[in-house]
């Protein structure tokens, strides 16, 4: 019987040790029963009201469902029509100034420009020419099928900063974290299938090794070399060509380097500026408004003295008097710089010759006015000028070769945006904003359906639901992005509303930027130019609230 208590009742030994009266089996196997008794009972009990909880949450769930259901169904009702709040916000300026770092233009005493896409306003017309001088260059010199002479511009297909993948030969854009646009990655003229994005890179996040084997296509030259591209890797698909992405980038790049220094389409350009150069007053006004503030100006540019100075005379020749030269606009005119190596190497300027096309060999140690000057360094540039970096500011549309070097060498930074302009309009139309505020209440909807139902709480009702939002959700997004470009959409946002991998560039490069120089005339030389204290990243994006469909 000790040993009985032993196993069994602890707690009976340890009575005995006590003092208490011996305790018969009769009584324990009775106490032993009647504890185990209630001990089931309890048992039942809890999973009684285990039950009756799931059973009162799977009711709280239904309702949250059905509540979240209900605002879905409020908010479609509010679709039909553009709330009158919504009307009533502030359009922005096309024409603005958008600051990324705070910027005091009294500071500013320089002021640098680059010319082609800066100065320089071209036409459509431009992309064309150089799209078809490049294909000829690729048939007649690199012995590309003559079939690709058939190829046809498609001014709708690209947008500005895009980027071509030479190892697996897909064109795409990236969001501001670097990860693949789902609805704008194309290999050739076919978008790509989330699917297919996810079998060819595992993930949308373009990591380190990966983007060794990027090249972005930046500034607005690179429009024809974008859809080139596309159109070669798909006329090989078409024709069941084997190819290797990275020879077909080797090759359109050559073709259209070809095309810009062997003076090609500078040729072009100039033998019908009326069809490819659109003349502009407003920009005289601005430099001379420059010079009379006692500013200082000078040209820097890739491009030939010829080239440059045929532009100028056609652009300005309405505005400038019979006896003036728009080189009198300048105190430096540097041509064939070669940026972006001009910022870093130690080359040597040299005195060009207009009259006899020649470079002089003698040593340039001061910048003579009524003078042209080819090549060069910034740290020459630098010495001669004994410009300090901080009141300088340089105007350029290319956020590598134009402005990642003066921005890191100390000057402030301009970029030019052509696309800013028109971009700005449609954000400011009514139905783009409307669009918008749907995607901000489906966005919100989503959010408390997720938070609402956990894994393994999924039903018909939630299944239902969440379908539909997602449904609704795609059809908002497609929808503002066709109006800006049916294939890439927005040059600035992803479809999703996240800043794109360019308008990160232009956040890292630009301390401003514009869609022309000569919007400054809308601006006092001595202003100071703020960041807005409520924007995460962009100045010019305005988030429209989904409040508005509340009012």
């Amino acid at each position: 019987m000790a040993s009985f208590r032993s196993r069994s009742l602890p707690f009976a030994s340890s009575r005995l040790l006590q003092g208490a009266n011996p305790v018969h089996s009769g009584d324990v196997e009775g106490r032993v029963g009647g504890n185990v008794l209630r001990r089931f009972s309890s048992i039942i009990t809890t999973e009684e009201r285990v039950q009756k909880l799931e059973k009162e949450g799977s009711h709280i769930l239904q309702d949250e469902i059905a509540n979240i259901r209900h605002a879905f169904t409020a908010a479609k009702e509010k679709f039909l029509k553009i709330p009158d709040a919504l009307k009533e916000m502030p359009k922005l300026d096309p024409k603005g100034i958008y600051v990324n770092k705070n910027l005091r233009l009294d500071n500013i005493q320089v002021y640098g420009f680059d010319y082609d896409y800066t100065l320089a306003h071209y036409s459509a017309n431009l992309q064309c020419l150089i799209y078809d001088m490049a294909k000829e260059y690729l048939v007649n010199e690199l012995r590309y099928p003559c079939s690709c002479l058939e190829f046809k511009y498609d001014n709708l297909f690209p947008v500005r900063g895009l980027y071509y993948d030479k190892l697996k030969g897909c064109l795409m854009k990236l969001d501001f974290f670097g990860s693949i646009e789902p609805g704008g990655c194309y290999f050739g003229r076919r978008k790509l299938a989330r699917s297919e994005i996810d079998n060819l890179y595992g993930t949308r996040h373009i990591g380190r090794d990966q983007a060794r084997g990027l090249v972005g296509l930046m500034d607005l030259f690179c429009f024809s070399e974008a859809c080139l591209i596309a159109d070669i890797v798909q006329h090989f698909v078409d024709a069941k060509l084997e190819f290797d992405p990275s020879y077909i980038y080797q090759d359109v790049n050559q073709a259209i380097q070809h095309v810009h220094r062997s003076g090609l389409v500078h040729r072009g350009i100039l033998s019908d500026p009326q069809k490819y150069l659109v003349k502009n007053g407003q920009l005289l006004r601005f430099l001379r408004m420059l010079r009379e503030k006692g500013k200082k100006l000078f040209l820097l540019t890739n491009s030939p003295f010829h080239f440059v100075d045929g532009g100028m005379r056609f652009m300005l020749q309405d505005s400038l008097g019979d006896q003036d030269s728009w080189r009198e606009l300048f105190d430096v005119v540097i041509a064939k710089a070669n940026k972006p190596q001009f910022y870093t190497s130690e080359h040597p300027f040299r005195c060009y010759d207009v009259e006899k096309d020649t470079l002089a060999f003698t040593k340039v140690d001061a910048f003579l006015p009524n003078k042209i000057y080819y090549q060069g360094c910034l740290k020459a540039f630098l010495q001669i000028t004994k410009w300090n970096g901080p009141e300088v500011m340089y105007f350029g549309d290319h956020l590598f070769s134009d402005l990642r070097g003066p921005s890191k060498s100390g000057w402030r930074t301009t970029a030019i945006i052509h696309e800013l302009e028109s971009e700005i309009q449609i954000q400011n139309e009514d139905s783009y904003r409307f669009e918008q505020a749907k995607l901000h209440i489906i966005q919100e909807l989503l959010g408390k359906l997720h938070s609402a139902v956990g894994e393994g709480d999924e039903c018909e009702e939630y299944t239902s639901l969440l379908q539909d939002l997602n449904n609704e959700r795609q059809k908002a997004r497609r929808t503002m992005k066709n109006m800006f470009n049916r294939s890439f959409g927005a040059t600035f946002l992803t479809d999703t509303g996240q800043e794109s991998a360019f308008s990160y560039h232009i956040h890292q490069y630009a301390d401003v930027y514009t869609s022309k120089p000569e919007n400054f005339l809308f601006y006092r030389p001595e202003a100071w130019l703020h960041v807005p204290y409520d924007i995460k990243i962009m100045p010019h994006h305005v988030k429209v609230s989904s409040s508005l469909f509340s009012r």
